[in-house]
């Protein structure tokens, strides 16, 4: 396995563009260049094999040049949420204790804090200078390439580690099972910090493909971006598909070369995928997680409006199966937990064996996702195994309230979360956002869900809420839902809506 793309890369397609950045295309070839000379000045420094090298900043050309340095020195990529407090800064650092810190002007100040070696990407390119090659640091597939942050929302989070060998399976599993071409191309308007990175950068770089590298996320922006330069997929998660429909030049926007858009993070909602079937644009639902890839089932667009429910089956060089409690295989449309097989499933948690232990087991992985499969051999996801809650008895999946609740023409976004409750154990909380200029009411959402679900699934208690409170990836922060309700427990379904909306 040759893990050096750039290198393979420049002598397949020098010329091709590669990656777009700040109002130009840097060619394969360039990008080649520039990951030498980083390797080659990580080594004069003395950095090689499995030093992190961790980066704290917005969306930077520098996070590429950095991920292809990594077979040519040896370190490893390991970007950080410039998002987090101060106090999980710290906590960050002292897990990943990098050799050196790459910032931008906005984190200077977070990344001086940290007490350790770092370079202003301001000064990166005269920083890189010119220096002799850095030698072969002889890596191979299982050696760690990346450690990514795991999204947590309480505690610290935990550092997985990918090995070479995930992000080329990875990239194999996308192109070939997703049907990317090698004239595709990308906006990555999701920040690098995370596995976004993978879901379609990293492919399309083994590919030969384009990606428009994205500073900041602004709907005007990116839509005037998508129709300059050529987008061919939109990846973004749901709340940037909704920021991008109700943008004022949404419906002028040329969106004729997208072939099709896939949420990340969490399903997109029904209204927000509507708005862009009016437009032309089809949706694939897609499921991954950080130790797994990234992208791990795949389904046509056609088989996707078929069943909206369903990610489809696993990729090309994966093994999915959905499993009870005592590991035996669940029948069709019995509800389990999702693990994963193959060579895109991660080594484990950085210095964490214990973290690893409880979710790799013979080779699978066990991904805390519940989930069921059809006589079709379909795969749908069900929600977390942790959000699931028993109220009088009876298992309740959050997603299947919410999907009920995005029918109603008045809800934006939402979020379903068990609450405790002195006669059934948890009840329902619902955390409904309206759409602009939509009226809704607590009992008007209870009376559209009895008509689409189980009485016992109805939420007993509905909040009307400006926002959700959501992690840097897009996903909603469920904990902050339980804790807000349970210092301010009182049912606000018949409150005044100005009242309601601060109740966040």
């Amino acid at each position: 396995m040759n893990l050096d793309i750039a290198a393979v890369r420049a002598a397949l397609t020098p010329e091709r563009p590669a990656v777009h950045w700040r109002g130009r295309w840097h060619p394969y070839a360039e990008m080649n260049e520039r990951a030498n000379r980083l390797a080659a000045r990580l080594h004069a420094l003395g950095l090689g094999r499995f030093d992190r090298v961790a980066i704290l900043a917005h969306n930077h050309l520098a996070h590429l040049d950095l991920v292809l340095a990594t077979a040519k020195a040896g370190v490893v990529y390991a970007p950080v949420n410039h998002r987090l407090s101060p106090v999980e800064l710290r906590a960050v650092f002292g897990l990943l204790r990098p050799r050196l810190l790459l910032h931008d002007a906005a984190n200077a100040e977070a990344a001086a804090a940290t007490g350790g070696p770092t370079v202003a990407l301001e000064d990166y390119d005269d920083w890189l200078g010119e220096h002799p090659a850095a030698p072969d640091p002889a890596v191979g597939p299982d050696h760690p390439q990346m450690i990514l942050l795991t999204g947590g929302t309480t505690g610290l989070p935990k550092g997985a580690v990918i090995p070479y060998r995930q992000i080329a399976f990875n990239a194999v599993n996308t192109v070939f099972s997703w049907g990317l071409r090698d004239d595709d191309c990308v906006i990555q308007a999701t920040p690098c910090f995370h596995a976004a990175l993978n879901v379609f950068t990293t492919p399309l770089y083994h590919l030969g493909g384009r990606v428009v590298l994205a500073e900041r996320f602004e709907p005007g922006a990116y839509l005037a971006t998508a129709q300059e330069l050529g987008a061919t997929i939109a990846f973004m998660v749901p709340t940037m598909f909704a920021m991008l429909g109700e943008h004022p030049d949404f419906d002028g926007a040329d969106l004729s070369r997208v072939r099709w858009a896939i949420s990340g993070g969490a399903p997109c909602p029904d209204p927000v995928r509507e708005r862009f079937a009016r437009r032309g644009v089809r949706f694939r639902q897609g499921y991954g997680l950080t130790e797994a890839g990234v992208n791990c089932f795949a389904i046509t667009p056609e088989a996707a409006e078929r069943k909206p429910w369903s990610v489809g089956r696993p990729v090309l060089h994966a093994r999915a199966e959905v499993r009870r409690h005592d590991g035996s295989a669940c029948a069709p449309d019995e509800i389990g937990e999702l693990t994963l097989h193959g060579p895109h499933v991660f080594s484990g948690y950085f210095e964490a064996p214990d973290a690893t232990a409880a979710v790799l087991r013979d080779g699978w992985l066990s991904t805390g996702d519940l989930a069921r499969v059809d006589a079709d051999g379909d795969f749908a996801i069900v929600g977390r195994r942790k959000e699931m809650f028993i109220s009088g008895g009876e298992n309740v999946y959050p997603i299947e309230i919410e999907n009920a609740c995005y029918d109603h023409p008045g809800v934006a976004e939402c979020a379903v979360v068990g609450v405790a409750d002195g006669r059934w154990g948890e009840v329902g909380l619902l955390v409904a956002v309206a759409r602009p200029g939509a009226e809704l009411d607590g009992d008007g959402l209870r009376a559209h869900l009895r008509e689409r679900l189980a009485a016992f699934k109805v939420p007993k208690h509905v909040r009307l809420v400006s926002e959700l409170p959501k992690t840097a990836a897009g996903k909603v922060v469920r904990d902050a839902l339980r804790e807000d309700f349970a210092t301010t427990p009182v049912p606000v379904a018949d409150v005044p809506r100005s009242t309601r909306e601060n109740q966040t």
